[in-house]
Order: C-alpha cells, then sequence, then structure tokens
C-alpha cells in the first residue's frame, strides 16, 4: 500500500487537446504578427503622405502654374494607394503580398542611392513577404484557422509597444515640421 502525504501538491494531469488547427497557427502566428505590422507601418506611411500632399495642394495660390499641383496630387495618390495595401496587410489578404513586394523594393534602390536609414526595415519586409510562410498565412485556409482559433494570441512585447510610440510621436514631430515650414 502506497503511503498518501496529505501536504504534497495534489497531482492531476490536465489533459490539453491540442487540434491540427492549433498546432499549424502557432507555427504561423509570428508570421502573421509580422506582416499585421508591416499593415501598421504601411498605415502610417499612407498617414503622411496623404498629410503633405494634402498640405501641398492646399498651398496652392491662383494664378501659379497649374503644374504646381501636380506633386501634391501625385503623393495624395500614392498615399491612398498605400493606405489600400495597408488595409489589405492587416486582413491578411493575398492581394497585397506582391504590391508590398514592390513598394519595399523600390524603397530599397531609393534607400540605397539615398543613403537613408529606411532600408533595413524594407529589407525585412521584402524577406517576410516573400519567405514561405507568408504566401500560405495570406490565405483563405489561414483565414478559416484563424477563425476557428480565437483563443491562439501572440504576446506583444513591452519594448515594441514602447517602439511602436516612440515611431508615432517622430512622423507626427515630422509631419508637423513640415507643416510649420509652409
Amino acid at each position: 500500500m502506497e503511503k498518501i502525504n496529505p501536504y504534497a501538491a495534489p497531482q492531476s494531469q490536465v489533459l490539453q487537446a491540442t487540434t491540427q488547427d492549433e498546432i499549424i497557427r502557432r507555427e504561423h502566428i509570428d508570421t502573421e504578427a509580422s506582416i499585421k505590422s508591416v499593415g501598421l507601418l504601411y498605415y502610417l506611411a499612407a498617414l503622411a503622405l496623404i498629410t503633405i500632399g494634402v498640405l501641398s495642394l492646399t498651398d496652392f495660390h491662383f494664378g501659379e502654374s497649374i503644374s504646381t499641383l501636380v506633386p501634391g496630387g501625385l503623393l495624395l495618390l500614392a498615399g491612398i494607394g498605400v493606405g489600400f495595401v495597408a488595409h489589405g496587410l492587416r486582413r491578411l489578404r493575398s492581394w497585397a503580398r506582391i504590391p508590398t513586394i514592390i513598394l519595399s523594393s523600390i524603397a530599397v534602390i531609393v534607400g540605397l542611392i539615398n543613403t537613408s536609414g529606411g532600408v533595413l526595415i524594407h529589407i525585412y519586409i521584402l524577406v517576410k513577404m516573400m519567405g514561405k510562410q507568408a504566401p500560405f498565412v495570406m490565405t483563405q485556409e489561414y483565414q478559416r484557422i484563424i477563425a476557428a482559433t480565437p483563443h491562439v494570441k501572440r504576446k506583444t512585447s513591452v519594448v515594441m509597444v514602447v517602439l511602436l510610440v516612440l515611431l508615432v510621436i517622430i512622423l507626427i514631430g515630422i509631419i508637423a515640421a513640415i507643416s510649420m515650414k509652409r
């Protein structure tokens, strides 16, 4: 007969029923979060482009050549386009993958020519979008898996939240500085 220790921690077996959908979601949740984060960055870029475009258009004075409206109009259209792609990325739509690859490739080329610091971010975006998990994460099948596993969540670190808040503050500062020059 086995002695029972009344002070011992309870010994129970918790059975975890892990479905195939949960396994797949846990394997791909980092890529899912990365793509949605890229969508957020694209929303911020769209906001900046639209703001600068509108400011350029409102700076037009009668008597000036109509060609002075072109840069502002192009920035406004580019901002709307980037915002549309951002919406697709946040919703994990498969059609948004190719425009993202094109936009990030252009940004890398321009960044290399101008030696700007945004090159590394766009290289990261290209790696994520052209990786083997991104095409699957942006399919209807993965949408079904997300719907079947709403309880599977990815924890966002405090560091990432702080960095995002700093990025938003910097963008607001840049937009404010540009608008004050006018």
